[in-house]
């Protein structure tokens, strides 16, 4: 079933309007006019702390980006999600292996669901890996073996004007 264009631009152009001003996130859009479908949609997440690599040892990282690509069948399809930001996560993927997510969001997309609340899944799955349910790429399964023998336990959310 699709709804349209007119119905789905509105949309997206409310959910977009959304994340800007309910979670204060930088948000960028290859097409403003939402004309264009597909759509990316570049969502930076700020402050919220992320297990990645640096030099070899598990560090933590505030700042993520990832894309989010909507087409003309949204919201009865489900976007694609490609991260863009280095990680260290059993159910993220690093971009150079794909950039997929694992998240139930996704598996139960339903024309009910949205961006901000697929974003604040992200949110508490970024701070929260599942080591017993990886993605299958080399890097998340090596993370879930990680964290398997030393589970992740995120620092503190940053607040207004700290910096990472």
């Amino acid at each position: 079933m699709t709804q349209p264009l007119s119905f789905i631009r509105q949309r997206l152009l409310a959910e977009i309007e959304q994340v800007k001003k309910l979670m204060e996130y930088p948000v960028e859009v290859s097409d403003p006019t939402l004309t264009n479908f597909p759509i990316e949609v570049t969502i930076t997440i700020q402050k919220i702390p992320g297990p990645y690599l640096k030099d070899g040892k598990l560090s933590t990282r505030y700042t993520h980006k990832f894309k989010i690509i909507v087409d003309a069948e949204y919201p009865y399809k489900k976007p694609v999600i490609h991260w863009l930001t280095p990680i260290f996560h059993p159910n993220i993927m690093p971009p150079h292996e794909g950039g997929y997510i694992c998240t139930k969001m996704l598996k139960v997309w339903s024309s009910q669901s949205s961006i901000v609340s697929f974003i604040q899944g992200v949110i508490t799955l970024l701070s929260n890996p599942n080591p017993y349910d990886p993605l299958g790429s080399d890097a998340c399964l090596m993370s879930a073996q990680y964290f398997v023998k030393h589970p992740y336990h995120p620092p503190s959310i940053l607040k207004k004007g700290e910096e990472d």
